[in-house]
């Protein structure tokens, strides 16, 4: 048993799988395609915008004839599955250059980590697979479109989940609770991903961060569940439907000074909850 950096976090998910190696062996597991890569990009953004949203990949390759994009997500949102189509439509629709040629000429490959469950129980799966293959009246595919959105969610593997990826998924969930059992991933292709988030040789500068984004995952469960209780209690008192708004609001302040009580940056303060320095100037 070893004490590692839990792969529910963003900063060590990107740490441990933007290494190339790494990278190549989990796409050739989940997705049976062999690529090509010297570099996998963290938060990575195409040069022109496309869309009215800026998106930003947490892990993207790119090879000669293959696009593969990784993304991590572990707090569920509204717009959850939306947002991930979203991402992956985009790296089709930037591939269009001119209004003469409709065409695709790369593959792309969307694979979306999901490291905790919906609280609306809507995932109930550890591996999905969605395609744009049309499906005729007859029942039959037609394998048109070659392109993947996958969704993994290592808390949910099975005994029908894929023999190839279903390793990966364990040893993601064991990692979870900071602790993992190693001697479960003696495979050498696991090497390198236990080496990353061993507790031991993580470097300074990305433990600050990690401690950064855990600090800031404990004060969000306390702001939604003391946002709601201080916006039906002003909801109550001046009977105004802007009640709720104005609990969060004030969550979101009292939030803002705890975090900098413990020492986070402003800069991250205010990135996080959505603030300015004026709200909390005025405060």
């Amino acid at each position: 048993m070893i004490e590692v950096a839990p792969l529910k976090f963003g900063v060590v998910f990107k740490h441990a799988f933007s290494q190339v190696t790494v990278f190549k062996n989990f796409v050739k597991d989940v997705i049976d395609i062999d690529i090509n890569i010297d570099k996998v990009h963290t938060e990575y953004e195409y040069p022109t915008q496309i869309g009215f949203v800026k998106s930003k990949y947490d892990l993207f390759a790119e090879d000669i004839e293959k696009r593969i994009i990784v993304e991590i997500q572990h707090i569920k949102e509204e717009d959850f599955f939306d947002r991930f189509l979203y991402y992956h439509l985009i790296s089709l629709v930037e591939q269009i250059g001119t209004y003469q040629k409709y065409q695709f000429e790369k593959t792309v490959y969307t694979i979306v980590v999901l490291t905790s469950l919906p609280r609306d129980k809507s995932v109930q799966f550890s591996c999905a697979v969605s395609d744009m293959s049309p499906i005729d009246e007859h029942g039959k595919k037609h394998n048109i479109y070659p392109h993947r959105l996958i969704f993994l969610c290592p808390r949910l593997v099975n005994e029908d989940t894929p023999v190839n990826v279903k390793t990966w998924l364990e040893l993601i969930e064991d990692s979870l609770d900071g602790k993992l059992e190693e001697n479960k991933f003696t495979a050498q292709k696991f090497k390198d991903i236990l080496n990353a988030i061993h507790q031991q040789r993580i470097d300074p500068a990305l433990l600050a961060q990690i401690k950064d984004e855990a600090a800031w995952e404990d004060v969000k469960r306390e702001e939604r569940k003391e946002g709601f209780e201080a916006g039906v209690q002003l909801g109550l008192q001046e009977g105004e439907k802007r009640g709720v708004q104005q609990g969060i609001q004030l969550a979101h302040l009292e939030t803002a000074q705890k975090m900098l009580s413990d020492g986070i940056p402003l800069e991250t303060v205010l990135k996080y909850t959505g603030l300015s320095e004026i709200d909390l100037k005025e405060s």
